[in-house]
């Protein structure tokens, strides 16, 4: 008997939005329509008509961004549930990119949309006044191992915040210090280096200010067991249990986000077929790039689902290889 290939629904974070996202879904899909009016209706604003028009200005402020991605993220997933007639495949593990991980909890059943919604966007809040407190940003640096980051890093006096793929890690800091860190990737000539457009210095120490608002803030809310396993950021290990899901949210926002080992653990598990569910493309492309043998499908629209209800139906067509 061949034993069925696994699944991983993943989910984007901030910096993959975009003006006008979700837009085809509302008009088209029921599905989609009841998510971002639920999430509209909990927030008190029409988040929605920001994810449509814009302004781009507004729409990326921290407080703004995470629970737009997060609703555009869900929207998605609804959708192609829906056009699948519910035969898109379940997941084995559930997964997201920061801000990514809150979409995880609503898919695996462990907080509701609507609280969901609220958290994110009391996240985003803490993380701006973080940022205001203490000053910092995000470089992406392409084309350096991990050790020679961290060499960069001890030199300039900022931190690893992401790991994202083979040659691809994300260091934060003071603006000063970054600056340091760019001339140092520089030197050990690291292909590009990419100043990311955030309001602070994510998944650093300088977030500390964040931290404890946000434990306040989840203590407010009511979490369940997780239905699917979430491979968490911070320990790249699955997570199934309510208080560990806890404190990897609030850990999260001041530690580095593991986010090839994560990918590299669901493989190892056996999953061989990734749905990036959300707007962009972001995390298929590290995927691709942390592992070429997997499958990976983009779901950010109405073309990009119906692609890959096609794709999905074509294969359980064939039966296994």
């Amino acid at each position: 008997m061949v034993e069925e290939a696994k699944v991983a629904y993943v989910f984007p974070g901030q910096g993959s939005q975009k003006v006008g996202m979700g837009l085809d879904l509302y008009v088209r899909y029921s599905s989609a329509r009841d998510v971002f009016d639920e999430a509209d209706k909990m927030l008190g604003f029409p988040l929605s008509r920001l994810c449509f028009e814009g302004p781009e200005e507004d729409l990326t402020q921290t407080i703004n961004v995470q629970p737009a991605v997060l609703t555009v993220s869900i929207a998605c997933l609804r959708t192609a549930q829906e056009v699948s007639g519910n035969g898109l495949p379940p997941p084995t593990f559930v997964a997201g990119h920061s801000l990514g991980e809150y979409t995880a909890l609503v898919v695996a059943g462990v907080l509701s949309l609507s609280d969901a919604v609220r958290l994110v966007r009391e996240r985003g809040r803490l993380m701006n006044e973080a940022g205001k407190r203490r000053p910092g940003g995000m470089l992406a640096i392409v084309g350096l191992d991990e050790e020679s980051t961290r060499d960069v890093c001890l030199s300039a006096g900022t931190e690893i915040s992401n790991i994202n793929s083979p040659g691809q890690i994300v260091v934060s800091g003071a603006e000063e210090n970054l600056a340091e860190a760019r001339k140092q990737a520089d030197a050990k000539r690291a292909r590009r280096v990419i100043p990311l457009k955030v309001s602070g210095a994510f998944h650093s120490l300088l977030m500390e200010a964040a931290q404890e608002g946000l434990r306040n803030a989840i203590s407010g809310f009511t979490f369940q067991k997780p239905s699917v396993p979430i491979m968490a950021n911070v320990t790249a290990q699955a997570l199934t249990d309510v208080e560990p899901i806890k404190e990897e949210l609030v850990n999260q926002v001041c530690h580095c986000v593991q986010w090839q080992r994560a990918v590299e653990n669901m493989i190892a598990n056996g999953v061989a077929t990734f749905f990036e569910m959300g707007p962009g493309q972001v995390l298929a492309g590290l995927i691709k790039r942390i592992s070429s043998g997997v499958q990976v499908f983009n779901i950010t629209d109405v073309d990009t689902v119906r692609q890959a209800d096609e794709r999905v139906k074509g294969a359980m067509d064939r039966g296994p290889a």
